[in-house]
């Protein structure tokens, strides 16, 4: 039976790690990976981190399990920052549960809305690649909408256009902040008006908050999530630690879920509960546990978010230097000094992103993307060189 399964594509980010692993040239560019790097492009591990770590190796006391809910301690510890001090729970319509991830929130999300009746999800495109294969994988339809105009801004009549289309078994994915691949974020007015149109809509909304932080700060970057649930009676909130935390292969992520009346919530995270231990049992504790540790004491809580801030700084003055440089070419770099998080898309054929490849080692994706991270101060005229030459 085996002899039926088909060849699937390889993943095309992961077969860029490989060829760029084997490129024997010097001053080759890794700009393919959505992990953040340091000026000297590094991926380091939080000293909040680290020192939580450390205190967990010391006085963690069992290896139990822990239930597919995971560290309910790590989940309500982070609640203030992502819906407010003040309104944590909503009235209590708010409950987590821990996942493995981002990638495993939303995969139980869009699960869970596919049990209630969801029959199609509507997605701004570009969009993270995972969000379309998760929603073929659970038979979910993808409606699609422009993100973003030509110009560089949020194509807000298309979002419009969409929702005044959409029906009583829709949903909306929406990126909370850092829009991947794109960079550009909605303003706090078009988040305003986003909130009303999705209630007016009555769809459900599923959250994607991945890059809380790397914006322009934790609370800035939570606006348009607390003014969508401010509107709207249900919602599903998907979020990652695995940037603003550094914890990339650990995993640690987090379900939330808005229920219309505290009642519903034991119903509605019950099938969260089902799904979690039919996919993964249960989630992997020590990521978890080690931000847990960091929220629970002021100190490292301080120590994280200045370690946060050094890595937003350090992108922007990446975006300013972009910026700065003006046009490279025919591809004007302007509009990523507005732009915000780890990505932005440069605007290149495949043909032209192969060259940059073949003839500068600068490694990115198809669709232009890339990470801006992988950008330091030492190679970031390179690049704009580079991108001059091929778009010339």
């Amino acid at each position: 039976m085996l002899s039926n399964l088909k060849q699937q594509p390889a993943d095309a980010l992961l077969a860029l790690i490989k060829l760029h692993n084997a490129d024997p040239r010097a001053d080759k560019i890794d700009l393919g990976v959505g992990v953040y790097r340091t000026g000297q492009g590094d991926t380091p591990v939080f000293a909040a981190i680290k020192a939580a770590e450390k205190k967990l190796f010391e006085e963690q006391d069992s290896k139990a399990y822990l239930g597919p809910e995971g560290d309910m301690a790590f989940v309500e510890a982070l609640m203030p920052y992502v819906f407010g001090k003040d309104t944590a729970d909503m009235g209590g319509r708010i409950e987590g549960m821990q996942t493995p991830g981002g990638t495993g929130s939303l995969r139980v999300a869009l699960a869970m809305a596919k049990r209630a009746g969801i029959e199609r999800i509507i997605v701004g495109v570009p969009s993270w690649p995972n969000h379309a294969q998760i929603c073929a994988d659970l038979g979910l339809a993808v409606v699609e909408f422009n993100h973003a105009t030509a110009a560089g801004q949020t194509d807000m009549d298309a979002l419009r256009g969409a929702l005044a289309q959409a029906g009583a078994s829709d949903a909306i994915l929406l990126h909370g902040c850092c829009h991947n691949p794109t960079g550009i974020d909605y303003s706090h007015a078009e988040w305003d008006e986003i909130a009303h149109l999705v209630a007016e809509a009555k769809v459900l909304p599923i959250l994607d908050l991945a890059y809380q932080g790397l914006g322009n700060g934790m609370e800035e970057d939570a606006y348009g999530v607390r003014r969508v649930l401010v509107a709207v009676p249900e919602a599903l909130i998907s979020y990652s630690c695995d940037k603003n935390f550094g914890l990339y292969r650990d995993r640690v992520g987090a379900l939330y879920v808005m229920a219309a009346v505290p009642e519903d919530l034991p119903r509605l995270m019950s099938n969260g509960h089902v799904l979690a231990r039919a996919n993964w049992s249960q989630p992997p504790d020590h990521g978890a546990a080690a931000v847990r540790e960091v929220l629970a004491d002021e100190a490292l809580t301080a120590q994280w978010l200045d370690e946060l801030d050094q890595m937003r700084e350090r992108m922007r003055q990446v975006r300013a230097k972009l910026a700065a440089a003006g046009t490279a070419g025919a591809v004007d770099l302007t509009p990523m000094g507005g732009q915000n998080g780890l990505f932005s898309i440069v605007p290149l054929s495949k043909e032209q992103v192969l060259e940059m490849r073949e003839k500068h080692g600068i490694y990115m994706a198809a669709s232009g993307r890339i990470n801006v991270a992988g950008l330091t101060m030492g190679n970031i005229d390179k690049f704009i060189a580079a991108v001059a030459d091929v778009a010339a």
